[in-house]
């Protein structure tokens, strides 16, 4: 298999049209075989559900060649998992979930050549999603869907090497108790998109969102759980309107079983934060990004950056990803 022709150093975080997708469709109460195609545009009616009332979910996933030269993808099942809440949460038809993981490495397989070599800094970012797809006026659910796979190569998430974040409190609400939090709707993230752009004209990297009940507890970032570190314990905020971050669940496991850490999964209040050492964001796209600075309207909480324990954590972690260290027992998908 011979690579693209491309300058894998140079890449940013953005969208690569590659040579191939999977497609599925569901009608009449039912999936269909599915397939790769060549295209990659999607043509609907203008009255689709997910144009109307963002009837959808996605996930998120990388592949990597590892440093023996196979490509792998890192626990797609938990992904499929995930996808498959968020489509009951949202009543849309659960692609399956061995479907699902069957689809991703075809999808994969189909693009190796995108796939960046080991060393480059650079993956393959996976974009499993799903929507309504038939003309749906009156607010109910669509009857017809389609399940899609893509995927693009993409550089470091954060260009010129990962930096210690200045994070806020946020004045704004991420998600409420019974509602969509914990599932990976698009709704979610539209929903963010005010902040955020805030946040960043006002010089800040992320939101760090407040439980919406009480506005007394850390919850999570706009695209990131969030991590602390407390002499030789990981604590992490334990809530029901919380994404399941795959990467947050591997890291608490990497903590236990590999550096012999405690780990705490309970409710963090906001007074706390400034007992901590260390504060990291993680999730798919950084796997876990230093934070040196939580600013809560004027009050600094200063951490120590990239300080040994998130060091330890990111290096055991991308360690597991590209080869270097034995993963645990159905961590690892070969591809090839």
């Amino acid at each position: 298999m011979e690579r693209k022709n491309i300058d894998w150093g140079s890449l940013g975080f953005g969208y690569v049209q590659t040579d191939y997708r999977y497609v599925s469709n569901y009608k009449d109460g039912a999936w269909d075989a599915g397939c790769l195609t060549d295209q990659a545009t999607v043509t609907m009616s203008e009255c689709a559900c997910v144009l109307q009332y963002a009837q959808t979910c996605f996930e998120g996933m990388k592949a990597y060649t590892t440093q023996d030269g196979r490509i792998v993808c890192f626990r797609p099942d938990l992904n499929a998992k995930r996808m498959a809440d968020s489509c009951r949460r949202l009543k849309m038809p659960v692609f399956p979930e061995d479907r699902f993981v069957e689809a991703v490495v075809e999808t994969v397989r189909a693009n190796a050549a995108w796939v960046p070599p080991f060393g480059s800094g650079a993956s393959l970012y996976i974009r499993p999603f799903m929507f309504g797809s038939d003309a749906i006026i009156g607010v109910k659910p669509a009857t017809e869907f389609q399940f899609r796979v893509f995927a693009t190569p993409v550089g470091p998430y954060f260009k010129g090497g990962i930096k210690p974040l200045t994070v806020r409190i946020s004045d704004f609400d991420r998600a409420a108790p019974r509602g969509t939090g914990h599932v990976k709707a698009g709704l979610n993230y539209a929903m963010s998109l005010y902040a955020i752009v805030d946040a960043h004209e006002q010089g800040y990297d992320e939101n760090v969102y407040l439980d919406s009940a009480t506005r007394t507890y850390i919850e999570e970032t706009g695209g990131a759980n969030i991590v602390f570190v407390k002499g030789n314990t990981l604590v992490t905020p334990k809530s029901s309107t919380i994404l399941p971050s795959i990467t947050r669940r591997s890291l608490v496991q990497v903590a236990k079983d590999y550096l012999g850490m405690e780990v705490e999964e309970r409710e963090i209040p906001l007074t706390e934060i400034g007992e901590f050492t260390e504060c990291g964001l993680c999730g798919t796209a950084a796997v876990i990004s230093p934070v040196g600075k939580i600013v809560d309207h004027g009050k600094e909480t200063v951490y120590a950056g990239f300080g040994p324990t998130i060091q330890k954590l990111y290096d055991t972690l991308t360690g597991i990803q590209m080869g270097r260290i034995p993963a645990p027992e159905g961590w690892i998908q070969v591809i090839e």
